[in-house]
């Protein structure tokens, strides 16, 4: 595939581009099969028929959604409901050999291939919830309501499953705090940065920032999750040392937070481009293993960080 070329870009532009000599340095790590950790380049379905069974944990599954898209020059066409359907069966049925007994997966889509997704899901697993994500980008539409949002399916093989709760609560600002009768704190914490509550995660995610062009994990790829979506299915449905599988790995995001986060990763992309992006990200990872909005094994609320600089002394009263 050819490589996606330069655009014009302002000086604060903090997006990953590859070099001619990163391409020539990291093109040697890409695996054509057989791998058990890393990055392998090539049609997933024909490269899975190489990989042992039963060997993954975390399945993150983030297939082309039924959309006309272009992928670098690989397009992926919109196709009718059924057909469609028919399509992510026959990639579920190929997947499913690979995972544990005790494995989990999680399949993004957006609201149309959603019901696809649920229909072979069920098929084949135990749907266990739906995620929808707050997506704040994109454009709006003239004769329809604009898309902000996107649906991530939690299943797993069987009833015997990872699921780590304490790792994904999400620290939240208490902008009405509440005492009992003696003045303790009640449900929160005051701390020497601001009121903060950890509060059980739900199924509705508004905390999640698309990447974009400041931020040092973005790169050009067309439709690339943010590390902080996907430590969250990390840490919640996999352990230390775990196998993480992304068979559409795009960009890297998946290889790259399992990690940061100590889990072995194996990622598959038909494009070599998008190869060598994750093995930079994965590169540029040994020294920054950073989570933006993960902080101290916290997942804080989106735009509250700052918070800490307010004098916690200020509490805010009941509107």
């Amino acid at each position: 595939m050819p490589a996606i070329p330069d655009k014009l870009r302002s000086p604060r532009n903090r997006s990953l581009r590859l070099t001619d000599a990163d391409r020539a340095r990291l093109r040697s790590r890409l695996s054509a099969h057989n791998a058990a950790i890393g990055t392998m380049q090539g049609n997933c379905l024909d490269l899975i028929q190489h990989l042992p069974s039963a060997f993954v944990d975390l399945l993150i599954l983030d297939p082309p959604y039924n959309l006309t898209k272009d992928f670098d020059g690989l397009k992926f066409a919109k196709r009718a409901v059924e057909d469609y359907t028919a399509w992510l069966d026959h990639l579920l049925i190929a997947l499913k050999p690979l995972l544990k007994p005790t494995a989990s997966l999680y399949i993004c889509g957006d609201w149309l291939s959603s019901t696809s997704i649920f229909t072979v899901a069920a098929r084949h697993f135990i749907v266990r919830n739906r995620i929808t994500w707050e997506r704040e980008k994109g454009r709006g539409a003239k004769a329809n309501w604009k898309n902000a949002s996107e649906d991530i399916w939690f299943c797993t093989v069987s009833n015997h499953y990872t699921f780590n709760i304490e790792t994904v609560k999400l620290r939240r600002q208490v902008k009405a705090p509440y005492r009992t009768q003696d003045g303790t704190p009640k449900d929160w914490e005051k701390t020497g940065s601001g009121n903060f509550r950890d509060t059980h995660p739900s199924n509705c995610w508004t905390d999640i920032t698309i990447p974009f062009w400041s931020m040092a994990e973005n790169t050009d790829h067309p439709t690339q999750k943010s590390e902080k979506l996907i430590a969250k299915l990390i840490l919640a449905s996999s352990n230390v040392d775990d196998l993480v599988f992304d068979p559409f790995v795009g960009s890297g995001t998946s290889s790259v937070v399992a990690k940061k986060l100590g889990r072995s990763y194996l990622g598959i992309d038909v494009n070599e481009e998008y190869c060598l992006l994750t093995e930079r990200r994965l590169e540029l990872a040994d020294s920054d293993p950073t989570i933006q909005g993960f902080t101290d094994g916290v997942f804080w609320e989106r735009n509250t960080l700052a918070m800490q600089k307010r004098d916690p002394d200020k509490e805010e009263t009941p509107e």
